[in-house]
């Protein structure tokens, strides 16, 4: 009895792989700066209490604040809750430039890396390209800084000696006339720097911390929550990091010229100074609010940039259907 012939199977057509969607580079800037602008509307009385704190006792060495708790409440019993907002038009615009183009670099180098060596970048190629990133975002972003640290400033001065600025481009405007076009990047110098320091630990630390939490024993999935543990173990590191060169660049910003002379030489006479007038810990002056806007700000703005990026991502997925 022979063996019933069995059917042959019609193999189904091979569908073309779809190649996987990419931001367009434009949109990489415009989210960066649309989450740190949305994360700096929630922390901006954070970084206004830590600039208070770092330009307190400066040429006296005498403390003006307690703590952060009793400058937070000073501001607001001598300049009502608003005055915890004092130069929130600077730090939009400083988002707007800074971390629009820190963020948009750092994503646009993450891509090109993983293009090139079909591979996640390991923690040498994050931190190289948060140094890049950094450096470029901060130049851009100083105009901004200077205005922000300024009109942040300016209302613990006595009337006689405040700046009065309206709003940041009124800021920018008299800082160009009545000082010239280059005080606008002045402190670039540890800007700069401080700038290649941040990023260069938080990109790359949120990056690694990303990864460790997902792959390793914790098995975390993408999401907010993995979002917020790496964001705010990040911005541990960056606060310890690089407070001294926030110090540096907050003092040499908002210097007075006494006859024709700038208050401080350099970043280096800035940190002596410090050193020498106030002790080493002043070098971390303000490290509480620093780290609970640096912290939350981080989170923020890793949560915002990830929301902003699967929603592109879901849009261009309908789009193709």
């Amino acid at each position: 009895m022979s063996q019933p012939q069995q059917e042959q199977q019609t193999p189904p057509p091979q569908q073309k792989a779809t190649p996987a969607k990419s931001i367009p580079n434009g949109l990489k800037f415009v989210f960066g700066g649309g989450a740190g602008m949305g994360a700096t509307m929630i922390v901006q009385p954070f970084d206004l209490v830590k600039t208070r704190m770092q330009i307190s006792g400066a040429g006296s060495g005498k403390k003006e604040f307690r703590n952060s708790f009793h400058c937070m409440q000073t501001v607001i019993s001598k300049e009502g809750p608003l005055g915890l907002y004092q130069g929130i038009g600077a730090a939009l615009l400083r988002q707007a430039t800074y971390t629009t183009g820190r963020l948009g670099m750092f994503s646009y180098l993450n891509d090109a890396y993983k293009a090139y060596f079909n591979k996640d970048p390991n923690v040498s190629a994050s931190m190289l390209m948060g140094i890049i990133a950094g450096a470029c975002g901060a130049f851009i972003g100083t105009p901004a800084e200077v205005a922000l640290v300024r009109m942040a400033s300016d209302g613990r001065l006595p009337l006689a000696e405040r700046r009065n600025y309206k709003n940041v481009f009124n800021a920018l405007t008299r800082i160009t006339t009545e000082e010239g076009l280059a005080t606008l990047w002045r402190g670039s110098l540890p800007t700069v720097g401080r700038a290649m320091v941040v990023n260069m630990t938080q990109l790359a630390s949120y990056s690694q911390f990303k990864t460790y939490f997902k792959n390793g024993p914790l098995q975390m999935e993408e999401g907010i929550k993995l979002h917020f543990c790496a964001s705010m173990l990040s911005g541990l590191l960056t606060t310890i990091a690089s407070m001294p060169l926030d110090m540096a660049k907050t003092r040499i910003q908002n210097q007075k010229y006494v006859d024709g002379k700038p208050e401080y030489r350099g970043t280096i006479d800035v940190l002596g100074r410090v050193l020498r007038q106030e002790g080493v810990l002043a070098l971390w002056k303000g490290f509480t609010p620093y780290y609970c806007r640096l912290g939350p700000h981080t989170v923020l703005t890793f949560i915002f940039l990830e929301q902003l990026n699967q929603a592109y991502f879901n849009f261009a997925a309908k789009k193709d259907l």
